[in-house]
């Protein structure tokens, strides 16, 4: 709460008390710390968020019209998968998934009004508390994993796989990506002392991904580093911070390296990791395997007006979708199928346009808009849209959109004010 007081904030758009302040950054905060546990419902993340929301409209926020396009998709999805469960709310989990997907789409709308004020000092307050979070996720389930802690490998790992304070490994390994682009943001740009604290959290958090075991989360670690290091060299100011950036990223890659070496020295965990690293899973070929269910299912789509219903399309297929896209098809029909894309796809085409602009809080826009981009991807063969961390990403996207705007008024106006 002391630092929340005191930390730097960009364009409040409304005076507060600096205890206000300090409460609704220490807020901002709580709710990063327990986006890492989730393996209960409700779990404490919709706890800490439900709490924020009521603290956060109590002491002055507001919806703007600026949201309103993004409001209105959310309703529409929603809409499409409410108007399709209909016929088949009698059976087991859908009110739930409804009722996710609608509290999920309210998380959105929170975020992006919360971060387009006082975005600096929020932002970091969400950053801190990620990685904090993170670490004790990442520590759970290495701890799990070699069973470090009495009993506690039945309740921190599945099927072998290191899942920490999650429900499943894939989603455990996808979560931590974004605090551990945020640590290693740190390794290569802030001083000797941060750097090796965040060094130590990153390396931390790679193990936990390692130890997942999922092939998605292991691709997403190296293409969001590559893509977000990239980019923090395209903006960097000075030729000496780009030659830090550059030469402090491939000391990472060697260490990495190193302990990805050193771990697969060890039977069980070598054999699992090539069993994990094939790319002939069966259940990933074949006419029904994940690819050849993309096919069929969008060609079903095409006659169903009103989609099959959350949770239905195991009942016609060996398993579930695994691509977000055909499943707002199969799930919410024509209507959801057709505003689920829109609204990721006009989300990523709008990041695009804010990657190069100079606000106060560039650099962790450079790791959120990484870890979304490449969450997008995943969708393609993962069902991502229940996924807690990205919905708070997606809002984050449009509140940093909002604040960047704001910021470059103000700029503008500040250069064309007479001296």
């Amino acid at each position: 709460m002391a630092y929340a007081a005191t930390a730097g904030g960009s364009l409040p758009s409304m005076t507060a008390a600096p205890g206000v302040l300090a409460l609704q950054r220490a807020m901002v905060w709580l709710v990063g710390a327990c986006g890492a546990i989730v393996f209960i419902e409700p779990s404490p993340y919709e706890l800490a968020t439900l709490a924020a929301s009521l603290i956060f409209f109590a002491t002055g926020l507001r919806m703007r019209l600026v949201f309103m396009p993004l409001l209105l998709l959310l309703f529409l999805i929603n809409i499409g998968y409410s108007i399709s469960a209909v016929a088949v709310m009698d059976r087991p989990n859908v009110p739930n998934w409804i009722a996710t997907s609608w509290y999920m789409a309210v998380t959105v709308i929170f975020f992006a009004m919360v971060i387009s004020e006082d975005t600096t000092a929020r932002l970091d307050m969400l950053r801190r508390g990620l990685v904090l979070g993170a670490v004790i996720a990442s520590l759970a389930g290495i701890a799990g994993y070699f069973n470090l802690v009495p009993g506690g490998r039945d309740l921190l790992t599945l099927y072998d796989r290191a899942r920490g304070t999650f429900k499943d490994p894939n989603v455990y390994g996808a979560f931590l990506i974004l605090p551990a682009l945020f640590a290693l943001q740190s390794v290569v740009s802030d001083k000797f002392g941060k750097s090796l604290r965040n060094a130590i959290a990153f390396g931390i958090m790679s193990l936990a991904i390692l130890l997942a075991f999922s092939r998605a989360a292991w691709g997403m670690l190296v293409i969001t580093s590559a893509v977000m290091l990239a980019l923090m060299v395209l903006t960097s100011r000075s030729q000496s911070q780009r030659s830090r950036i550059i030469v402090m990223a491939l000391v990472v890659v060697v260490l990495a390296a190193a302990l990805v070496a050193v771990l697969l020295s060890f039977d069980s965990i070598s054999q699992l990791f090539k069993q994990r690293a094939s790319f002939d899973q069966s259940y990933d070929e074949g006419r029904f395997g994940r690819f050849g269910r993309h096919i069929l299912g969008a060609e079903m789509a095409l006659g169903l007006p009103f989609g099959i219903g959350p949770l239905q399309f195991n009942r016609f297929f060996p398993e579930d979708t695994h691509n977000s896209y055909l499943n707002a098809f199969m799930s919410g029909g024509w209507l959801s199928g057709v505003c689920y894309p829109a609204l990721i796809f006009v989300t990523v085409l709008t990041s695009f346009r804010y990657v190069f602009v100079r606000v106060p809080w560039q650099p962790t826009y450079l790791a959120i808009f990484a870890a979304f981009l490449g969450t997008v991807g995943e969708s393609f063969i993962i069902d991502t849209d229940h996924w807690r961390h990205f919905w708070m990403m997606l809002g984050t996207m449009w509140g940093m959109f909002v604040a960047a705007e704001r910021w470059k008024a103000n700029s503008n106006s500040a250069i064309m004010a007479p001296t």
